[in-house]
């Protein structure tokens, strides 16, 4: 294609896409040889009961998977104890998210979401010509309702609330959900992709307050990342119309088959959560010996900022020297931590030696 169809081809995007940079082509990935904790994914295999269900959809891969996930929002309402009309199922809670931005906002329009929060919803909401208002909450575990009330975040058409919070690990009462909930008038997106690692659940709002919904993800606690199957929880005046605008077809029959057959099976996670409890647990105490602050997390990753005069780019470049991956984040609340997923213990082992090492060649001071 010549440079002059290419600029009139490109020019005839829509204004927003035309704002986008271009996506590399792709980027070197991580080898097997790395101890990878940045993604906060939940590293076990499936149980085997569970892999029985993905090794049978593979033998219906000429079928069309199911219309409109009828079966796996059967198991997820009888899982939960909800109606199948409050259920909508997603290719992962991501895709879900943007169902609500497409269902709720015109130009212009605001929605509102702690910060620091999910970074995707900056991307979704500039997709949307839609601003974002980002809150900062403090950092204990306590909701700002006040701040979310009024101010800029007022005239929001929705306000998304992360509990556990990603990537703080913050938990908030669930008491505080339920005030915001009572005063509001506009949607609460309850976000609970971390939600099996705290303490309790919203689960038994959905049945007091129709502006309610909650996300829930499969990627976390139950080990299927890559699977990508997620849920949203709500009014079904509100299901049936974010399921009414979702991509025909929008998830493959294997993913259909683990999301039902894990859902059936949660008793077999158990282990799991127990182990990601207890090395999250001591991954924070060593860390905090180390002269990092680790502020209690409720989620499968701890937040650890560095102590003073470090920052989290520097810990992040230098464990990736060895072979350790971790997360770092530019928002400036933030550029003294690195987030780290809870793994496997060798795999927790192997990241402690390695900042237990660093730790070792610099001076450090208490945070």
């Amino acid at each position: 294609m010549s440079d002059e169809k290419l600029r009139n081809v490109l020019s005839s995007l829509a204004p927003v896409a035309r704002q986008l940079d271009v996506l590399p082509s792709g980027r070197p990935a991580a080898d097997a040889s790395y101890v990878k904790l940045d993604t906060n994914e939940n590293p076990f295999p499936l149980p085997s009961i569970v892999m029985q269900g993905a090794r049978a959809a593979l033998e219906r891969q000429y079928l069309y998977p199911e219309h409109d996930n009828i079966s796996l929002r059967e198991a997820a309402g009888y899982a939960y104890g909800i109606a199948t009309d409050q259920v909508i199922a997603g290719n992962g809670s991501s895709e879900l998210l943007g169902l609500l931005y497409r269902a709720f906002l015109t130009p212009g329009d605001r929605v509102a979401m702690l910060s620091p929060g999910f970074s995707f919803n900056r991307k979704l909401a500039m997709l949307h010509a839609a601003e974002l208002v980002e809150i900062e909450s403090a950092e204990t575990p306590s909701l700002p309702i006040e701040k979310l009330l009024s101010g800029p975040a007022k005239d929001a058409k929705f306000v998304l609330l992360a509990n556990p919070n990603n990537p703080t690990g913050l938990y908030v009462p669930l008491a505080d959900v339920e005030r915001l909930l009572a005063r509001s008038e506009r949607l609460i997106v309850l976000d609970e992709a971390y939600v099996d690692f705290a303490p309790d659940n919203g689960l038994r709002l959905l049945s007091r307050y129709a502006n309610l919904l909650i996300l829930r993800t499969l990627s976390k606690s139950y080990a299927a990342a890559g699977i990508r199957v997620g849920f949203g929880f709500g009014h079904p005046a509100l299901i049936g119309r974010l399921r009414n605008i979702q991509n025909v077809f929008n998830m493959n029959v294997i993913g259909q088959a683990v999301g039902i057959s894990i859902l059936t099976h949660r008793a077999a996670y158990e282990g799991n959560h127990r182990h990601i409890r207890d090395e999250r647990q001591r991954v924070s105490a060593v860390l905090s010996q180390l002269g990092f602050c680790v502020p209690p997390s409720h989620a499968n990753f701890v937040l650890a900022r560095a102590p003073v005069g470090q920052d989290g780019s520097w810990w992040q470049a230098a464990l990736a020297k060895e072979k350790i991956l971790v997360a770092s984040f530019p928002d400036k609340s933030l550029e003294r931590c690195i987030r780290i997923s809870i793994g496997t213990k060798d795999q927790m082992d192997a990241f402690l030696a390695a900042i237990k090492a660093i730790s070792a060649r610099i001076k450090t001071r208490s945070c």
